[in-house]
C-alpha cells in the first residue's frame, strides 16, 4: 500500500476540486453503496466503465493530472462517490473492487470519513490524499459526520 499526501500540485488539485466540489457537477443517485441493498445511499459520477470512457470529453480530461501520475496498461472503472453526512458514522461493507489489478482513491475532501482494511489499517478522509492499494485487499468507506459531504475518486486499473 502506498500513501501520497499532496498528491497534486496545489493548482491541478484545485481545478479537479472546483469541479468536483461545485454546483453544475453532475451526480447520479444511487439506491446502494457497494451493490447491497441497505440503507444507506450515494451519489456518484462515472467517468470510465470497462475502460470506456463514460461522459464528455472536457469531464474526463479534468483527470489528466492524475492519469499522468499513475502507472497503467489499462484503466478500468473511474468513479467518483458524494456520500452526504450522517448522523454517525456508518461503514458500507468489505468488498474487493477487482480481482486484479490497482484500486486508487483521491480523497477530493478533509472530513471524519475514512477506508478501512480488513487488516485494520484506517486511511482518514484528508483532501489531496491518494492510497493507491492490490485491488483484490478488502476495505470498507464511511460516511462522515463532521460535513456535509465526503467525495473520493476511485481508480481502478491494471
Amino acid at each position: 500500500m502506498k500513501i501520497y499526501k499532496n498528491f497534486l500540485s496545489k493548482k491541478d488539485f484545485k481545478s479537479i476540486e472546483s469541479i468536483i466540489l461545485g454546483d453544475q457537477m453532475p451526480w447520479y443517485f444511487n439506491n446502494d453503496i457497494i451493490g447491497k441493498k441497505t440503507k444507506s445511499f450515494q451519489f456518484t459520477f462515472l467517468f470510465i466503465k470497462n475502460s470506456k470512457n463514460n461522459c464528455n470529453s472536457d469531464m474526463l480530461n479534468i483527470l489528466s493530472p492524475i492519469f499522468s501520475k499513475l502507472n497503467f496498461s489499462k484503466i478500468n472503472i473511474v468513479k467518483a462517490n458524494l456520500l452526504t453526512r450522517d448522523e454517525k458514522i456508518i461503514e458500507h461493507g468489505y468488498h474487493i473492487d477487482q480481482n486484479k489489478g490497482k484500486t486508487g482513491i483521491l480523497y477530493m475532501n478533509t472530513c471524519n470519513g475514512y477506508t478501512k482494511f480488513e487488516t485494520g489499517k484506517v486511511i482518514k478522509s484528508e483532501k489531496n490524499k491518494f492510497v493507491e492499494f492490490d485491488s483484490n485487499i478488502k476495505h470498507t468507506g464511511s460516511s462522515c459526520t463532521d460535513k456535509k459531504r465526503r467525495i473520493v475518486i476511485n481508480f481502478n486499473y491494471t
